[in-house]
């Protein structure tokens, strides 16, 4: 049977809805007909965003139950709707996933293999777990929260198409589990684009970190009732329908007083009023009150003198497992046979206490009566009951997940396997994605509490657990456990502190990160946990915004890295830092490829350096990553990128790992020109660094990307209104680095929109400030070039200075976008035949880059500067390669300049055609052939017999679809290496090859 088989062959989960009217209901139940309704109408035209939340809300015994049954009963009704149900417990808020696992484990366990695959795609091994529909991984590896919310997103959008029109019903919203009630308020706000009617009851009793969902919920909802007490005259109809017409009117008026007009206890009270056989009348309705408070159940002796002390031992075993009843294991807690339970069933149905459900489980009639009963429990007999439980479900196969909120409540009494069970518990708990869960178990074990020489794990355990989603609670705890005596063995100390310093600087924390790696450096051993400590401290200081000895720690670092040979992660990720060290201070791009490489694995991460890795975290591959991005290897650190948003969408990580792996992506785009394509990736980012919080460094390092992005493209007002949005402005964040470098980024922005003075001091402060730290890279932060744009009108001797220190700087960084853009800027501060000739200069640099928004820059400068000068025909030829460029890039801010450049010299702009990236045309791969052989585009030009101009755009088309430069472009085009002078045979071969071809 398909899954939307089994969802609609009856009513899904829950006792079957019971027929009847529902007194003072009537306007509550028209909503819900009408709301299904017009879901159902809506889907039968072809509607498919058309979705609704409807809430009812009334304190206990309102009718709420009795309410949400009926609508139920009435979608049940309507041809091919599929209805699916759950009940919060208040014994089951602390089981993660409950509410969820009512739900959807019933129709998702039913699907077929290829239903299965079609409806989870890759997220099975995410959400099946959490659903329960498969055990948590061997590795117990933690899940990101958020993606495991994310892969619930993506299956609940395949699942429901399938099942629609849906109607999703929850009652006793206000005790649902906290990841339950965090995707249904999440999902409340989507529910509108899915043919799903979404409908909620609760009581105003939600916990506190539970009231922000409720109120999310709550701004969602289009139609939403309060349900109101019923009226005196209601109530009277009621008595004199449950005791005969002949019930006094001051016996009716005294009921509705003392049961305040609550539907539940009206019910309850004139059951006990006929149990006990009191007459409708006015001198017996004093003794109403007192009926009244043992109608509710309220106390011990009035469960044992309605059901007995066996019978109401089981049902105290009932309490106990709250909303999933199955009389086996409930008889196993009270410690009855198979034939007592029976008796004790048919005891519990008889006097309304328990029903029984389609699939064979138990169920309270009213939840009321469940939360009666198991407030009756003597404590000790409680708690007693409570271990009972937990050790019933594991004999009977059962998780430490199903376990764990048993043990929560049993006596502290230092038993070492009750702190081994949380622990485990615990581990399970962060496997599903569900940390608050994880915490809790830690916390009790604390509380046990555990032998002294294990506690300080525990407290490590219990700040690991929050480490992706609370990282001032993870400082605090691995501090602590950082401090005992007894302590943590000496390769946990290395793990803790490694842990604590990514807490600190995930936090924005990054000086404090670093000191702490440092001062465990210290004083640990020689080994590879020294060096690991080592390679952190250098780490989280590159990230820092100011240090004190830049050039001080880049010796150190230096010296440090000339003594590895590379073995071992802890060496490897010592070279990768040095890497980035050498791509920051400018030095030559050689060496710090050179270094990069040798971190590196046939082009690929090593497993210890990999982005799920929990030994160094995502920060070093990125820093990888980030020096070839800085080095022109924009193909390579592209590949390492997609792999790191493929690793993370694996392991379901869906909050800052995955937004800072779409903002690497954004960058990497935007520095090889495809510009729109970098947006879209930046965007994604920006909306998962919206969801973590505020003013984190991801979101800075995002908006500042995207805002150079936009400016490329032409769309400064946007980018200005973007940087205002996220306050990205001075005095930027406290102590973290934005990548790349945000006063440059914001200086970039003051200039485009005129604010040339400002500009001015923002540039010239930041070059003082990374001078000062030894950092020259002019791609990272460009400031010299474009403060030399800035003061030229008031300083053109000072202008010229600047430019001609970024030209060196980018010389002997030596990297073809490096040396172009440098030289693009410093022609800016020129005029004439001196500024042609360096935009020459800088388009055949450029032509060697894969950063094409670049070279199409400088295409247009140098058209511009030729038409000026009267060279019409050669501004055409430039002007023509940009618009092709340009329109490719998606700068339509360059592409309109070159459109009217060449209308100001007369020419018409030729047709604009669509670039492709992925393949070379034969021209081009004759180019590339001989260009990897090592000739010269000179020589290039005399073999094919060519001019050379086309031979320099023939090359710019290459290095940009092949994302490298000339290093790495037999690597990228799957061409052996030759030696710059190939010999006569191979020309000949070459030469009649591209004859052929011309041919």
């Amino acid at each position: 049977m398909s899954a939307d088989q089994h969802a609609r062959s009856g009513q899904t989960q829950g006792k079957t809805p019971p027929e009847g009217p529902l007194r003072e209901r009537d306007a509550e139940l028209d909503a819900a007909d009408h709301a299904v309704s017009r879901l159902c109408h809506k889907f039968a035209a072809g509607g498919t965003e058309i979705g609704e939340v409807l809430l009812f809300s009334g304190p206990g015994g309102m009718g709420k139950t009795s309410l949400l049954d009926q609508v139920r009963r009435l979608a049940g009704l309507r041809p091919r709707c599929t209805v699916l149900f759950a009940r919060g417990g208040e014994r089951q808020r602390n089981e993660p996933f409950h509410v969820l696992r009512q739900l959807l484990q019933p129709v998702l366990g039913a699907l077929s293999e290829s239903e299965r695959n079609e409806v989870f795609g890759s997220w099975y091994g995410i959400v099946g777990p959490a659903i329960g529909l498969v055990p948590p991984s061997d590795e117990l590896e933690p899940l990101d929260p958020q993606g495991v919310r994310d892969g619930l997103d993506f299956v609940f959008t395949q699942l429901a198409p399938r099942l629609a029109p849906l109607v999703l019903v929850v009652d006793d919203l206000h005790w649902a589990d906290q990841e339950s009630l965090s995707w249904l308020a999440a999902f409340a706000v989507r529910s509108r684009e899915l043919p799903v009617l979404l409908v909620l009851a609760y009581r105003d009793e939600f916990d506190y970190p539970a009231l922000t969902f409720r109120q999310q919920i709550e701004s969602i909802a289009k139609y939403r009732h309060e349900l109101r007490r019923l009226t005196p005259d209601t109530v009277a109809d009621l008595v004199r329908a449950e005791l005969g017409r002949s019930a006094d009117d001051a016996f009716c008026r005294q009921v509705w007083a003392v049961t305040g007009g609550i539907p539940f206890d009206i019910g309850a009270l004139l059951r006990e009023v006929r149990d006990q056989g009191l007459e409708p009348s006015e001198e017996n309705a004093r003794e109403l009150h007192d009926l009244a408070a043992a109608a509710r159940g309220e106390t011990l002796q009035h469960w044992l003198d309605k059901l007995g002390p066996t019978t109401l031992h089981f049902a105290w075993a009932c309490a106990l497992l709250g909303t999933d009843i199955r009389q086996p294991l409930a008889a196993t807690i009270a410690g009855q046979g198979p034939d007592q339970a029976d008796d004790s069933v048919r005891k519990l149905r008889k006097q309304r206490v328990l029903t029984s459900q389609p699939n064979g489980r138990l169920e309270f009639v009213h939840p009321l009566i469940g939360t009666s009963i198991y407030l009756t429990m003597p404590a000790g007999t409680k708690t007693a009951m409570h271990g009972m439980a937990a050790a019933a479900i594991e004999n009977a196969g059962g998780t430490l997940l199903a376990a764990s909120r048993h043990l929560l409540e049993v006596h502290c009494e230092g038993d070492d396997s009750i702190v081994r069970k949380l622990r485990k518990a615990a581990q399970e708990h962060l496997a599903i994605g569900a940390p608050d869960a994880a915490k809790r178990c830690l916390e009790r074990a604390l509380k046990e509490p555990p032998d002294d020489d294990v506690k300080a794990e525990v407290i490590y355990e219990l700040g690991c657990s929050a480490l992706l989603t609370d990282p001032v609670a993870t400082v605090n705890q691995l501090r602590l456990a950082l401090e005992m005596d007894p302590g943590l063995r000496e390769e946990l100390r290395v793990d803790a502190t490694f842990r604590l310093s990514e807490a600190l600087a995930r936090s924005g924390e990054l000086t404090e990160a670093a000191d702490v790696c440092q001062e465990e450096a210290e004083r640990t051993a020689a080994g590879p946990g020294r060096l690991r400590l080592q390679a952190a401290h250098f780490m989280w200081a590159a990230f820092q915004r100011d240090e004190a000895d830049g050039p001080a720690r880049s010796q150190r670092l230096k010296e440090l890295s000339e003594s590895l040979t590379g073995r071992g992660s802890a060496e490897l990720a010592v070279l990768a830092m040095r890497a980035w060290d050498l791509t920051l201070r400018g030095e030559p791009a050689v060496h710090a490829l050179e270094l990069a490489d040798k971190a590196l694995v046939a082009g690929r991460l090593p497993t210890d350096l990999g982005w799920t890795g929990t030994t160094w975290g995502f920060e070093l591959p990125a820093l990888i990553g980030l020096t070839l991005t800085y080095t022109d290897e924009l193909a390579r650190a592209e590949k390492l990128f997609s792999d790191a948003i493929m690793e993370f969408e694996v392991a379901g990580w869906s909050g800052a790992h995955r937004g800072f792996a779409y903002f690497l992506m954004g960058l990497v785009r935007f520095r090889r020109g495809f510009l729109l394509e970098a947006e879209d990736f930046l965007r994604r980012g920006l909306r998962i660094s919206e969801r973590i919080a505020p003013d984190l460094p991801l979101q800075w390092d995002i908006v500042g990307v995207l805002a150079d992005t936009l400016l490329a493209r032409g769309r400064v007002d946007e980018a200005w209104e973007l940087a205002e949005q996220y306050r990205f402005a001075p005095p930027y964040h406290a102590t973290a680095m934005v990548l790349p470098d945000a006063p440059t980024l914001y200086g970039k922005l003051l200039l485009a929109r005129g604010r040339r003075a400002e500009a001015v001091d923002e540039l010239t402060r930041v070059g003082e400030q990374l001078d000062g730290r030894g950092w020259h890279n002019t791609v990272w932060a460009s400031w010299a070039g474009h403060l030399a744009v800035a003061v030229a009108p008031d300083d053109p001797d000072g202008a010229r200075k600047y430019a001609e220190t970024a030209v060196d700087r980018a010389r002997e960084f030596g990297t073809p976008s490096a040396v172009g853009a440098a030289l693009r800027l410093q022609a800016a501060v020129h005029e004439g035949p001196r500024a042609i000739e360096l935009l020459e200069e800088a388009v055949a640099v450029l032509g060697q880059s894969p950063a094409g928004h670049e070279h199409a820059h400088a295409l247009v400068d140098l058209g511009a500067a030729l038409r000026r000068s009267g060279r019409l025909t050669d501004a055409e030829e430039y002007l023509y390669q940009a618009i092709e460029l340009a329109q490719s890039c998606g700068a339509d801010g360059l592409l309109a300049r070159a459109r009217h450049e060449l209308d100001l010299s007369n020419s018409r702009p030729n047709r604009l055609r669509t670039l492709s990236k992925d393949a070379l045309s034969p021209a081009e791969w004759d180019v590339a052939q001989l260009a990897v052989q090592g000739l010269p585009p000179q020589r290039i030009s005399d073999r094919l017999k060519v001019p050379p101009s086309l031979v320099h755009r023939r090359l710019a088309a290459v290095h940009r679809k092949a994302g490298t430069g000339p290093e790495g472009l037999a690597a990228a085009l799957g061409l052996p290496e030759q030696a710059p002078e190939a010999s006569d045979e191979q020309t000949a071969a070459t030469e009649g090859e591209a004859a052929d071809r011309e041919g």
